[in-house]
């Protein structure tokens, strides 16, 4: 059995994740559990490699020696798209693959609110989609993207780590870059993204000091931006923010983020009942109320805000969740584990 085998058998079992690790058998994540593929061996450390190796170019496999991690994205011609992360471990080679779907879900598809299609029709703003690693943040931000395309004529640029989701151009132009052979840093590429004539621009992670300067600029400068950070929910989306200025900037960051801030999508997937997941989310919506907190650094106060909100399309994770158990989308033991404890 060779590696495009094991994704074919990943992309038909509806996994999420396929995984390769010295001394186990191939394992799959279906819906959020880690189970191995029936009647696989025990990968031994040759023939990691060979698997491994077998779907890298030379001079990719001489970056993943030399640097000891490689992020590369992967196709089957009519199976899928996975994005391949390649890293070492014990000095064994080990390869985590997630599993992306040729079609692009819409935002119906995915439950988002009527609030997050009117966000997408602005000409500018940050709109922030977070969460937990494996949350869903890339599936909801390309059914946004894709949205876009569907309904507006606009110069579309994404910047990603690796591509994903592949668009197709419908009303929208959509330029796709990615790191390491479209562009050398996203900060790079966001300088010089204005040069570009751009409506809306698309950031795969605002992952450093530079990323998330350069987006909240381009975000103040008319231009609709749309990102995902690793945060769990509003109130500490802003909060990473703002703490990844040093302290003399921080007053001026928080100006910034108060006038060009849209509003903050936090999501994380859920056991469903009768199988597969759901996503439970938190809406922040920058309201003159918000941007006054943000201004004023009183981010605590968003958690009341949020929850007294909903006639502006506000709710708080409790509350969605809540929602999602009186729907009988999911159980109560699941509700209660993921409400907060003030909630329970």
């Amino acid at each position: 059995m060779n590696l495009n085998d094991l994704f074919k058998i990943a992309s038909q079992s509806k996994a999420s994740d396929l995984h390769l690790i010295v001394g186990k058998p191939p394992i799959l994540r279906i819906d959020g559990e880690l189970r191995a593929i029936p009647n696989t061996e025990v990968l031994s450390k040759a023939n990691a490699e060979k698997m491994i190796f077998s779907i890298i170019t030379e001079k990719q496999r001489d970056q993943f020696i030399a640097e000891r991690e490689l992020d590369i994205s992967y196709e089957i011609t009519g199976y899928s798209r996975y994005r391949v992360n390649l890293h070492w471990e014990k000095d064994n080679v080990g390869m985590v693959a997630r599993v992306i779907s040729q079609i692009i879900p819409s935002m119906e598809d995915l439950g988002l609110p009527p609030i997050v299609h009117r966000l997408i029709e602005r000409e500018q703003g940050l709109i922030l989609i977070t969460g937990p690693t494996g949350c869903g943040k890339s599936t909801t931000l390309a059914a946004m993207i894709e949205k876009i395309n569907n309904i507006r004529f606009a110069n579309i640029i994404t910047l990603e780590d690796p591509i994903e989701y592949i668009f197709k151009p419908d009303k929208s132009i959509i330029k796709q870059r990615q790191l390491g052979t479209d562009m050398l840093t996203f900060g790079n590429a966001l300088k010089h993204v204005l040069r570009q004539d751009p409506n809306v621009i698309m950031v795969g992670e605002m992952r450093d000091l530079e990323t998330i300067a350069a987006t909240i600029t381009l975000a103040e400068t008319g231009h609709l931006v749309l990102a995902t950070l690793h945060t769990h929910n509003a109130a500490q989306t802003i909060d990473r923010i703002i703490d990844v200025f040093p302290p003399h900037q921080q007053a001026q960051v928080r100006l910034q983020l108060s006038m060009s801030l849209s509003g903050v999508i936090s999501q994380k997937l859920l056991p469903k009942i009768g199988g597969g997941r759901v996503a439970a989310r938190e809406i922040l919506i920058n309201t003159p109320a918000v941007a006054n907190i943000v201004r004023e650094n009183k981010v605590p106060q968003i958690k009341t805000v949020i929850q007294t909100s909903a006639d502006v399309g506000m709710f708080s994770m409790d509350q969605n969740i809540r929602e999602l158990l009186e729907n009988k989308l999911i159980d109560e033991p699941t509700a209660m584990a993921h409400t907060t404890t003030s909630q329970k």
